[in-house]
């Protein structure tokens, strides 16, 4: 491995550095209710250059005839066939609080066997919630950053043809209901469940407004009810509230990933009363046959192969390192690092340090 133990040192004194400030509220929770939804839609992308889907995919072409229909344009399916036209999903996100006239941006993937929908248009595919009510309607031009051209005996081909997007290609129709007038109480779900960081937002919160505003009844969430100050003016009150600033506390966990070399650990993490040593035995075992033949001119005696064996054995010699208890994941990596050890060879050592017992952290392996 070509890591340096000390970049992993470096690496864990900027995250203590990091860990030492506080973070925003709205950094570590979220408002129940205010979150992002999912819509989904099938579409057609028309203007191919040969490169939609074949006759045996009659979706498209069913699809086609039931459009023209709607335009007033009476056809059948066995009158047709297309291969500038490929049936495709649509799909967007809509965020919370979003309202009619917004753009969003969508996902348009093929679903039939068109080799590119690179250079078509999404003609107008409605777009549906989990209520199946439709909330926006898409259409556009569809940008891939790819191509895919060829012959019977070369072709070529870059990034993924049969996926694109259009840029702000939707169109909100329908608002979610979602509104905090009229609301006394609202409920901050916390990003990791914590005891210890559901308590400290909770005294930061009723030490800015002066009163218990905030109660947290689990480690997930907080419950706050609005003052009645702020009773008219509730984006106010979750305006002053998100900007409040609390220390989160995490539980102690190394994660480590021996494919890559790479060590995450917390700040948290202690070592017990451990000694460690580290060495390696090296072994080398040459072979060199040897050939031994009479003198020249020689009446008797005969030619052989003598073998010669060349065994070397180093084995480095290390001093054993004791870790007082209380001693952090940095004074470990320090002394592993006057050890000379290796990333490859700290995974192992951790590991070890695991099995004994004396590693007060949660050991994960990815």
């Amino acid at each position: 491995m070509k890591y340096s133990v000390r970049v992993i040192l470096a690496l864990f004194v900027l995250a203590v550095t990091t860990n030492a400030h506080a973070i925003r509220i709205k950094d570590l929770a979220s408002f129940e209710g205010v979150r992002d939804n999912q819509l989904i839609g099938y579409g057609l992308v028309v203007g191919l250059n040969g490169s939609g889907d074949s006759d045996q995919a009659k979706i498209q072409t069913q699809s086609v005839v039931n459009m023209l229909e709607r335009m007033g344009i009476t056809t059948s399916v066995n009158d047709i066939k297309i291969k500038n036209v490929a049936a495709v999903m649509v799909t967007a996100t809509l965020p919370p609080f979003a309202k009619q006239g917004n753009r969003l941006d969508v996902l348009v993937n093929s679903i039939g066997d068109a080799k590119s929908i690179a250079g078509g248009t999404l003609v107008m595919a409605p777009l549906r919630g989990a209520d199946n009510q439709i909330y926006a309607v898409a259409q556009g031009s569809i940008l891939t950053n790819s191509f895919a051209f060829g012959g019977q005996g070369a072709s070529a081909l870059k990034n993924h043809p049969t996926a694109g997007r259009v840029p702000n290609g939707a169109l909100i129709e329908r608002e979610l209901p979602n509104s905090l007038i009229g609301k006394a109480i609202l409920n901050l779900n916390l990003n990791i469940a914590d005891f210890t960081t559901a308590s400290r937002i909770v005294t930061a919160i009723n030490d800015k407004f002066k009163s218990a505003v905030a109660v947290s009844n689990d480690p997930g969430s907080v419950s706050l009810t609005i003052p009645d100050v702020y009773a008219k003016r509730p984006v106010e009150f979750v305006a002053a509230l998100e900007r409040l600033e609390v220390r989160p506390d995490v539980a102690s966990k190394v994660v480590l990933n021996e494919r890559t070399g790479t060590i995450v650990m917390g700040e948290s993490v202690r070592i017990s009363t451990v000694a460690i040593t580290h060495g390696s035995l090296s072994l080398v075992i040459k072979e060199a046959p040897q050939v031994s033949q009479p003198g020249a001119l020689s009446s008797t005696g005969e030619t052989k192969v003598v073998s010669r064996t060349d065994v070397k054995v180093d084995e480095e010699n290390r001093r054993l390192m004791v870790m007082q208890e209380g001693a952090t994941i940095g004074d470990v990596v320090r002394a592993l690092n006057q050890m000379g050890v290796t990333p490859r060879d700290l995974i192992s050592i951790l590991q070890a340090i695991k099995a004994a017992g004396a590693l007060q952290a949660d050991l994960s392996i990815i």
